[in-house]
């Protein structure tokens, strides 16, 4: 394949590194920053842009919309977190011209992570439930997309009327059965690691994801992009990718 790059930050970085060693090319990166290593670099999505088979992107909201806004064609693989419902809905509307993938996080094992949650979830209705994640100490957003995803998953499942609580400090009452903690930690070189907690009377249940290297991410964004090759337009997540 030819990939164009949105973004080149850590995680493309990695993408262009294991995309040369299975035998894809990089035919440029769209990013502000000066240089992309030996890569041709482009400012913006009105340049003269080379002629992709598929178009990875993780970048930044701002970057991402300029993409979702611009008139390429190729299928799109999308890993940018934050501004989560404003991007969905360009991304509906792009998917009507050509495929494209989005997940908040690109390893198909915190996929999977979010299926176990949303059939745990209502075998444990009684439950205190709490939410852990942890990353590197570079990391802008938080709480993390794929955080996100997996309250999302609890509350589709079985708390439609949950309520996050990030600032426990701010009031000083006792934890209300709705309520759902959201901890953040950034430090090191964490790449990512959460951990959804359930809390019940002499009893605890943990469930948990560990990313011990970027290259599963890279790696899926790749497994994700040979796929959308053979798709027609239309929406796909890990969930509707493989029908």
């Amino acid at each position: 394949m030819d990939i164009l790059l949105v973004g080149y930050g850590a995680m493309n970085k990695r993408v262009a590194s294991l995309a040369e060693e299975k035998g894809h090319r990089i035919a440029g990166v769209v990013t502000p920053d000066a240089s992309a290593d030996h890569y041709p670099v482009f400012s913006g999505f009105n340049e003269n842009l080379p002629a992709v088979d598929v178009v990875i992107d993780f970048s930044h909201p701002v970057l991402t919309t300029a993409l979702l806004e611009s008139n390429i064609s190729a299928p799109l693989v999308i890993a940018t977190t934050g501004e989560k419902e404003q991007l969905a809905v360009l991304m509906q509307e792009k998917a009507q011209t050509q495929p494209v993938f989005f997940s908040a996080n690109m390893s198909y094992g915190v996929h999977i992570l979010t299926e176990i949650i949303k059939y745990a979830t209502p075998l444990l209705e009684t439950f205190d439930i709490e939410m852990i994640e942890k990353h590197h100490n570079q990391k802008v957003d938080a709480p993390s997309g794929t955080l996100v995803k997996l309250y999302d998953a609890i509350v589709e499942s079985a708390k439609p009327n949950a309520t996050p609580v990030y600032d426990r400090h701010e009031v000083s009452e006792k934890r209300d059965s709705k309520d759902i903690g959201i901890s953040s930690i950034r430090g090191g070189t964490i790449v990512g690691e959460h951990e959804v907690i359930y809390a019940g009377h002499d009893e605890v249940i943990s469930i948990k994801h560990t990313a011990q290297s970027k290259d599963i991410f890279a790696s899926g964004a790749l497994t994700v992009a040979e796929a959308l090759q053979t798709k027609p337009q239309g929406y796909y997540t890990y969930h509707n990718l493989g029908e």
